[in-house]
């Protein structure tokens, strides 16, 4: 049965989702956000949030996929991947087996530990779990959070439940405009209604309340329910369901959409990790000093995963007053400032050279 597919897929999903925080690539979560430093840990590197062409890059990746992804299989993240769906679904299974009578209560007291769960989830994708645990319930900023975000997440799953995705959700109304004739769909044969029984199982089933007999649905969110409530009814008579999953998967609209997802992929995957273990910037600071002395301030990013020992140097004819010498953690990044005296006539450029661990970068700027 599809719901019996579906739960496993769930069980899989949720068991990714939450395991994610906890695998360590380099000592560090294999994908978080870390708020105070702006920077995004993603498998093994890290994004600054400086590198604005790679969010850029994310930001078509994602939308690329998401166009591929419902374009070619329609609703099958509303049905199959949304938390919200799989959390409702979980609690209504698990409420069910205690009665009928009970099971709207019990459901909303399941989504309580359920919204918990999710909570510090979301919240381990900015803090480590390590931390996020020790600090739950002394930090008052991470617990604020935790509160703040349980509260919320139980408001919406609990009262507002499958109403969100017919109302609120921006992606729900957003695959509207991707689907075509050929989008995977669950749809009713009407070519064979005169031999339905209109048991209207379908309809009792169905989380949303709609009539698949009646023909498409925006409000559809492809679970799958009414398909096998129709073929428990129906598979005593040897009579296939009468709604179906529906669509042409391999077409040249999957193939070119897929081609460009995976292309953006790689250029992605490509220019994450092409980047230099070392980026520097160098700024000339604009302020008031004797002739023949200017200022400049240095920032040091470091995009490998090695601590660097690095020093500071020019090859002309300058004297360097102030840090020359630097040590960058993994993924961490520093600043300081030097002051460049000339020893002889004044250039109008000159050279800083920074070096160290087998690694080089030189900088012209400008000098007056």
């Amino acid at each position: 049965m599809w719901k019996n597919r579906r739960h496993t897929v769930s069980i899989i999903q949720a068991v990714i989702l939450t395991a994610l925080p906890f695998i360590t690539i380099n000592q560090q979560s294999i994908l978080r956000f870390d708020i105070p430093t702006l920077k995004l840990y993603f498998f093994g590197t890290v994004l600054w949030i400086r590198e604005l062409y790679l969010i850029l890059g994310v930001a078509l990746f994602l939308l690329l996929f998401i166009a591929f992804v419902t374009t070619t299989f329609g609703r099958i993240w509303c049905g199959w991947l949304c938390p919200q769906t799989v959390l409702l679904d979980l609690s209504q299974s698990i409420a069910k087996l205690f009665g009928r009578k009970s099971e709207k209560t019990l459901q909303k007291l399941l989504l309580l530990p359920f919204s918990a769960l999710v909570a510090v989830t979301m919240i381990w994708y900015f803090v480590p779990p390590a931390e996020t645990l020790r600090s739950l319930f002394v930090s008052t900023t991470i617990t604020a959070f935790f509160v703040v975000l349980w509260i919320a997440v139980y408001l919406e799953l609990a009262f507002l439940g499958r109403k969100f995705c017919t109302s609120i959700c921006p992606y729900s109304m957003m695959q509207n405009m991707l689907f075509d004739k050929d989008t995977l769909v669950i749809e009713y044969d009407v070519s064979r209604d005169a031999t339905c029984m209109k048991c209207d199982d379908c309809v009792k089933v169905c989380p949303i309340g709609i009539d698949i007999k009646q023909g498409l649905s925006s409000a559809c969110i492809a679970c799958a329910e009414c398909i096998d409530a129709c073929d428990l009814v129906n598979k005593r008579r040897n009579v296939p369901p009468f709604p179906n999953y529906k669509g042409t998967l391999r077409r040249p609209k999957t193939f070119w959409l897929g081609g460009a997802t995976t292309a953006a992929a790689v250029a992605l995957m490509l220019l994450i990790w092409s980047r230099p273990p070392l980026d520097v910037i160098v700024t000339r600071d604009n302020q008031p000093l004797p002739s023949g002395i200017n200022r400049y301030s240095l920032t040091l990013y470091n995009n490998s995963s090695k601590p660097l020992e690095l020093e500071l140097s020019s090859p002309d004819s300058v004297m360097l007053i102030g840090e020359q010498h630097f040590r960058l953690q993994p993924f961490t990044s520093i600043r300081s400032a030097v002051l460049v005296k000339a020893t002889g006539n004044a250039p109008e450029q000159i050279d800083l050279h920074i070096s160290g661990s087998g690694i080089a970068s030189s900088k012209k700027v400008g000098f007056l």
